[in-house]
């Protein structure tokens, strides 16, 4: 039953894509549309590729978690990927104001239902694949599967770019009709058409080298070093004049709520981060360590959606108790949940050492009070899970609540 069902709701979610490319003349056909998958790094990723095309003088449209963006116009986002109408219409509305090129993101949701289907892309980018959804594909298998119906719907002369240093990266390429292409860190430099060295990561920026081309840029981390070689990439494939995008590279800013920092007055970095699931929380304290001062100490705060996966809760509490000096768990967006369940079981199984190093408050405004309070000089303050978001959820409420704009309130207070 449960199978039939799918296959049923399938049929209809394509039926609705194919309608409203009908209806608005499939204008997909008439743009150069590259689409961005994997856990982490899309709304980089697709973003960074939008900048470096419109900086190019080419007239581009986004669609991405944070903003879609037809040529310069801004227009909100409320889904990862539009549901197919809305994307389609989309799509009008760029081809109908000149755009070439459309960077988007594509999620598994919207794999899965077909959103995109009959959608003509250029290219396909694979950035990784970690624990995430599970609430939704119910197993890693099918997360995978869902991800894997992108590269599989590639045209012959499209191409596939993925990420060779994920364990699920070239299995992305298996099987496909596109083009194969790979890029990653590590591992033989003969056997990725795009390789990539780092040779300084600090608080001014990352100095890379990708192909030995000398790569300077003032993104902050190693996971920004994979998006910018993914970028670098797709930039190439796309035939774009590389030396003015390694001009570029040098002074592109991150999306919202992306690795988003500043310097407070008394010489706190403060970070703020979209970072919701185990391994994205694991690469931004990971890319913090590298850049932190001996002496300084890494203070997170963070908490887990409600309503979401319940099994990334443990992992991600174990994660920020082992990787950061002082970790406070809060609360993300708890929708319908109690806050304070969510926070014990981010606590469970945490040694007594971690312990020690634990506080909790359920009032995210309090806990951001509460890590400006005590960082001194050279410490770093780590905010995750809710990055460009200006609302926090509360028992189906929506309530303002951004926070960057928490931190810069707090310092100016």
């Amino acid at each position: 039953m449960k199978n039939l069902t799918k296959k049923l709701k399938t049929i209809w979610w394509r039926g609705k894509s194919l309608g409203a490319m009908y209806y608005y003349g499939n204008p997909s056909r008439k743009l150069k549309i590259i689409g961005v998958t994997g856990t982490n790094g899309k709304t980089t990723t697709a973003t960074l590729l939008y900048k470096i095309a419109t900086e190019l003088g080419y007239k581009a449209g986004l669609v991405s978690t944070v903003e879609n963006i037809v040529v310069k116009e801004v227009r909100p986002s409320t889904h990862t990927t539009p549901d197919s109408i809305s994307l389609t219409k989309l799509f009008h509305d760029m081809e109908k104001e000149g755009c070439e090129y459309v960077f988007m993101e594509v999620s598994s949701h919207a794999l899965d239902q077909n959103r995109v289907a009959g959608i003509n892309f250029v290219g396909g980018i694979f950035t990784n694949l970690t624990h995430d959804h599970l609430d939704y594909h119910k197993n890693f298998e099918n997360y995978f599967e869902a991800k894997k119906k992108f590269f599989k719907m590639l045209p012959e002369k499209a191409f596939a770019l993925t990420n060779a240093d994920n364990e699920y990266g070239l299995k992305m390429l298996q099987g496909i009709k596109a083009n194969q292409f790979s890029y990653g860190f590590s591992g033989d430099y003969n056997k990725v058409h795009f390789h990539g060295e780092i040779k300084k990561l600090d608080f001014n920026g990352s100095d890379l080298s990708f192909n030995n081309i000398s790569i300077k840029s003032k993104l902050l981390g190693k996971f920004n070093a994979y998006n910018l070689l993914s970028v670098w990439s797709a930039s190439s494939l796309l035939g774009y004049d590389m030396n003015k995008v390694n001009k570029i590279l040098e002074n592109i800013e991150p999306p919202r709520g992306r690795f988003e920092h500043f310097t407070s007055p008394n010489g706190v970095l403060v970070v703020v981060d979209y970072a919701h699931t185990p391994d994205a929380l694991e690469k931004i304290l990971l890319a913090i360590k590298d850049i932190k001062p001996i002496k300084g100490r890494i203070i997170s705060v963070f908490g887990c959606g409600g309503d979401r996966d319940p099994m990334k809760r443990k992992i991600m509490g174990h994660i920020g108790a082992t990787l950061s000096d002082v970790a406070i768990l809060t609360s993300d967006n708890p929708r319908s949940e109690d806050p304070e369940k969510i926070i014990e079981q981010m606590k469970e199984g945490l040694s007594p050492e971690d312990l020690k190093k634990v506080t909790t408050n359920s009032n995210r405004h309090e806990a951001i009070l509460e890590a400006v309070k005590m960082a001194t000089r050279g410490d770093i303050i780590i905010c995750a899970g809710k990055g460009h978001e200006d609302y926090q959820e509360i028992k189906g409420v929506k309530h303002h609540f951004n926070d960057i704009e928490e931190f810069k309130n707090a310092y100016a207070e």
